[in-house]
């Protein structure tokens, strides 16, 4: 946060209209602060480096630079923002490929103006938020990925316990405190599952984990 304690917020987005209503939705809560807002991909960027906000707001589909190259790109940036993509795609080629370049969710523009906002507040504090209905369609492609996991994996109690956590969609910092282990303890442990599990992020780890693997970390 800031040090007027406020979350701060960067929206990148190619339809004017729609950064008007997020500004205003934005402005609802006395948490959140619009720092910037930049109509194209290579603007953000910029932006991104110079505001290092706490969350950025990305579209998918924009003109010129997509928003999956732009996510791509925040990723490569020494940013420590968090990633919501915001967009109208449900697509399910677009929504495993923002998970796996690193988006920390993919909420609709459909839903309704409370629950994104009530979504952004999720994010910003760590947790890890998908439209409802996409959670279903994720869990269906992990289902049919090329490489699924194999039916029977062994776990270590400490995985089980990181698994249930991630399936609650709390962060790393989260897991840390939750069972008191170090931040960098909790990245590594998830990097192994992410290998056990054939999985590419830890959001794709969090959905299986939802709905494949209940009876594996109990």
């Amino acid at each position: 946060m800031t040090e007027q304690n406020k979350y701060t917020i960067l929206t990148i987005d190619d339809h004017p209209l729609f950064r008007k209503g997020v500004s205003d939705l934005i402005d609802m809560d006395e948490t959140l602060e619009l720092v910037a807002e930049a109509a194209n991909g290579p603007d953000g960027l910029v932006l991104a480096q110079q505001f290092n906000p706490d969350l950025i707001l990305l579209d998918i589909n924009m003109k010129g630079m997509s928003g999956l190259e732009t996510l791509k790109a925040i990723k490569g940036q020494d940013v420590d923002a968090r990633v919501l993509m915001l967009t109208v795609s449900d697509n399910e080629e677009d929504v495993l490929a923002a998970l796996r370049t690193g988006a920390d969710g993919y909420l609709l523009k459909d839903m309704e103006p409370e629950d994104i906002l009530k979504s952004m507040r999720k994010a910003v504090e760590g947790t890890v938020v998908i439209s409802d209905h996409l959670t279903q369609l994720l869990a269906k492609a992990l289902r049919e990925d090329e490489k699924p996991a194999e039916p029977t994996i062994n776990f270590t109690a400490r995985e089980r316990q990181i698994l249930r956590h991630l399936s609650q969609g709390l962060s790393n910092r989260q897991i840390a405190k939750a069972l008191e282990i170090s931040e960098g303890t909790v990245k590594v442990h998830v990097k192994h599952l992410l290998k056990k599990l054939n999985l590419h992020s830890r959001t794709e780890a969090a959905v299986w984990a939802l709905n494949e693997g209940k009876a594996s970390i109990r």
